[in-house]
């Protein structure tokens, strides 16, 4: 068998990737062997005001998921890479308290999902249904799942997080915009980022 040579986005996109902006189109393609993706920005915005949250938030902070507090003007390096069709990133935080970096991997499902699968080691799967609308990208989350191990366990639907991200290019400020927001079924708003960069392809050192 021939190994893959698009990425998940591109797989799931099929005859919509032309949709996408052509910036947007190169972001979201497969990086080719022995090159890695480099995107440089600020988060304008990065976490949650949700104090309660924080003991929960820093467990999964040490595993490279999520962050707690609330945080402005963030810069941010983030490099990406694919390997056999899977696409890595982490991204890399210079916050106030120090830099901190949030890893995940994002494959295809055999459904046509995007999958997700966030920390080191694995602890957070997301499944999402994928959209080009107006030039951008939009996932929507279809499912989420927690794993210690080999062990899955789905969040059940009354109390899973809805996890939406849009990703665009600005023309008219030359760079790509993202924006993510994470909701709970009666919590609402537990937490989001905005944030743009730019992002270039370079050969790995």
């Amino acid at each position: 068998m021939e190994p893959e040579t698009r990425s998940p986005y591109e797989r799931a996109l099929g005859p919509r990737l032309p949709e996408l902006h052509p910036v947007l189109q190169s972001y979201f393609a497969a990086i080719p062997a022995g090159s890695v993706g480099v995107g440089e920005g600020v988060f304008e915005r990065f976490g949650t005001k949700r104090w309660w949250l924080r003991p929960v938030l820093a467990w999964l902070a040490r595993r490279h998921v999520i962050v707690p507090g609330i945080h402005h003007q963030v810069p941010f390096r983030i490099e990406n890479r694919t390997v056999d069709g899977q696409q890595t990133a982490a991204r890399t935080l210079k916050l106030e308290s120090g830099t901190w970096t949030m890893v995940d991997a994002v494959s295809l499902s055999e459904s046509g999902r995007v999958v997700d699968v966030l920390g080191r080691p694995s602890l957070v799967e997301a499944a999402f249904a994928v959209a080009a609308v107006d030039g951008g990208l939009s996932l929507s989350s279809r499912g989420v799942t927690v794993r210690f191990g080999s062990l899955r366990l789905p969040v059940p639907k009354v109390i899973r997080p809805v996890i939406a991200l849009s990703e665009r290019y600005v023309a008219e400020a030359d760079r790509q915009c993202v924006g993510l927001t994470v909701d709970v079924p009666i919590l609402g708003r537990v937490y989001e980022y905005y944030g743009s960069f730019t992002y270039r392809i370079e050969e790995e050192p």
